[in-house]
């Protein structure tokens, strides 16, 4: 089974050499710590950074230089910066190879829900909706249940919809599946998990292929 940072190592393996790539609120974020070493990525947030680093050190923190999440980030060499009309100009004239977005549930549709939970205050949309929109490679990171145990990979959404029929691929600390055909298609186990955990977890369509390796770390 991943942490947080096992998946986002693994969504790691999606990205390619040149690539802009936006990363979402939580577990994405951690996705720019795991690039590997010559590999040039932009990183790209929709507050208005192109250049976005790994997180910052402990006690190197720029309290100037944050993330849409308002995390404190760091700039890589050459790093740019522009107003919230040129980011989103970005993403919705898809310039973003790869959109990495958290979610509280996904269906076997490809719809997601990240941004509300009815009766619950929230501080908004933020650039999901756009994200979503516009991309056309999503990779959701998320936990494969919520902390009731309850599965987050479901038939259809019952939380307010961020977008309909956008996410190709999710990985979660339990799998990596596909998207389609109005299932989930199980493409790799976490590390010591079985087929049979997965399947238990899993409340929407799922089919599994009669091999499913285990997930390269």
């Amino acid at each position: 089974m991943l942490d947080k940072n096992g998946i986002a190592k693994r969504i790691a393996r999606e990205v390619r050499d040149g690539w802009y790539v936006n990363l979402g609120i939580g577990i994405p974020t951690l996705v720019a710590n795991h690039i590997p070493d010559g590999m040039e990525v932009e990183f790209q947030s929709e507050n208005g950074i192109l250049g976005m680093g790994p997180f910052p050190i402990d006690g190197e923190e720029d309290a100037d230089l944050i993330n849409a999440g308002k995390q404190t980030i760091t700039a890589m060499p050459g790093a740019v910066y522009f107003d919230s009309a040129t980011s989103f100009a970005m993403i919705r004239g898809r310039h973003v190879q790869l959109t990495v977005l958290g979610a509280m549930e996904v269906s076997t549709s490809g719809d997601i829900a990240n941004w509300k939970i009815p009766g619950k205050m929230v501080k908004g949309m933020g650039g999901a909706m756009d994200l979503v929109a516009s991309a056309e490679n999503i990779v959701v990171a998320m936990m494969h249940t919520n902390r009731a145990g309850a599965s987050k990979l479901l038939p259809a959404c019952t939380l307010p919809l961020t977008g309909v029929g956008c996410v190709k691929r999710v990985v979660t600390n339990l799998a990596v599946l596909d998207i389609k055909d109005g299932a989930f298609h199980l493409v790799e186990r976490a590390p010591g998990v079985s087929v049979e955990e997965i399947v238990a977890a899993t409340a929407g369509e799922l089919v599994v292929p009669d091999v499913v390796p285990e997930m390269e770390i």
